[in-house]
């Protein structure tokens, strides 16, 4: 008679078979799990405009009080040396990098300390320099934002945020006629220590500011490579969005700013804090919804809060572009512009296309017309 297989800890091998399958079979869920949660708090904590953090020079090391002590010599004399100098703390602008998230957890950073002086007029150490890397365009400011320490607008470009303590002497400086054996040495001054505000503006050539859900998004990515959220209800954009569009061999980064509402400068919405990333910009796309029944109102609206905000929004080059234009007819797109255009009086009426961004309907337009804007705007700077 064939042997019975043994029952495993006492279960039976199709139950304990059936037992291990849940087993796994949850841990595999569990981890599922894990790693959406992961991504979910990673894409919503990507961006970061602003951060506060706290940063503290190293300290200058201590001076040495030591004397000389050598067979056969009855009177060495001091020989104590300086403490080494503390360590700088300094932010440098990085390229291919448009967030501060690396703060968002992380609020305090200190240099290294100054090592202390030692015997046989040894100077001790310096501290290391730290080095904090931060975006191209930050604005580095005080605690209560009222005082600019720096604006890193440019690749590389270094701020001395906080300078470190000198050494303190060893007893060999205070040697005198009088005083031939010093036993004082002086301790390290400490480095400086302070509470900063870090602000990003992006550095962007071209700006989209418009009413949420006017199809600012979808613009972007007609024009660019970007992949936006694109979705059919207001602030679908939470944070600015970048691209590079392509012109001629020529690039042009553009930055979708979340929608504007009206109050926007008094916190209503998500505010007009994103407009500071407009302030780099040299151009400003102005992207109203075709299907509104009235363009005049919307757009004073928007350069109302432009004009709140201030930063010299109201002054750069400006294109307004009607998008959507494939949702109306011929008729009502006329009687619309029409009246758009009266609305300016003897007012300098800006450049107005009409573009359909979902069915790419005279984008090639705007984009020719972008270049040539932007090469009138040089040809100007360098008058």
């Amino acid at each position: 008679m064939a042997a019975m297989a043994r029952p495993l800890f006492g279960v039976k091998p199709n139950v304990a078979i059936s037992w291990r399958v849940a087993l796994l079979a949850t841990s595999l869920r569990i981890s599922k799990e894990v790693a959406r949660h992961k991504q979910r708090r990673k894409n919503t904590m990507k961006f970061l405009d602003k951060a506060k953090i706290f940063i503290k020079a190293g300290d200058g090391g201590n001076g040495a009080a030591t004397f000389r002590r050598e067979k056969y010599i009855e009177f060495g004399g001091p020989n104590g040396g300086d403490g080494g100098r503390g360590g700088d703390v300094i932010f440098r602008a990085v390229p291919n990098v448009n967030t501060l998230i690396d703060y968002r957890f992380k609020t305090s950073f200190a240099a290294g300390r100054g090592e202390n002086g030692m015997g046989k007029m040894r100077t001790g150490a310096s501290g290391e320099t730290l080095v904090l890397p931060v975006p191209t365009g930050t604005v580095i400011l005080s605690e209560n934002e009222e005082i600019e320490y720096a604006d890193l607008n440019a690749d590389g470009m270094e701020y001395l945020a906080a300078r470190g303590g000198n050494g303190g002497w060893g007893n060999l400086h205070f040697k005198s006629p009088t005083n031939r054996a010093p036993r004082q040495a002086n301790d390290g001054l400490p480095g400086e220590s302070r509470t900063v505000i870090l602000r990003l503006k992006l550095i962007a050539d071209i700006g989209l500011v418009g009413f949420p859900n006017a199809g600012k998004s979808t613009l972007l990515a007609a024009v660019t490579s970007a992949r936006p959220k694109i979705a059919n209800y207001p602030f679908t954009t939470l944070n600015p969005q970048l691209g590079v569009m392509y012109a001629h061999n020529r690039e042009f980064v553009m930055v979708d700013l979340p929608g504007l509402i009206e109050g926007a400068h008094t916190g209503v919405g998500l505010g007009d804090r994103f407009l500071g990333h407009a302030e780099r910009t040299k151009m400003i796309l102005h992207v109203i919804d075709g299907t509104e029944p009235d363009w005049a109102t919307r757009y004073k609206a928007i350069r109302h809060e432009m004009d709140s905000y201030g930063g010299g929004l109201l002054t750069k080059p400006e294109i307004v572009v009607i998008n959507k234009i494939d949702a109306i007819t011929d008729e009502e797109l006329t009687e619309k512009m029409t009246a758009f255009k009266k609305s300016f009086g003897r007012k300098k009426r800006p450049q107005i296309l009409t573009i359909s961004a979902a069915g790419r309907t005279g984008v090639e337009n705007l984009i020719s017309t972008i270049e040539k804007l932007f090469l009138g705007v040089e040809n100007a700077n360098q008058k």
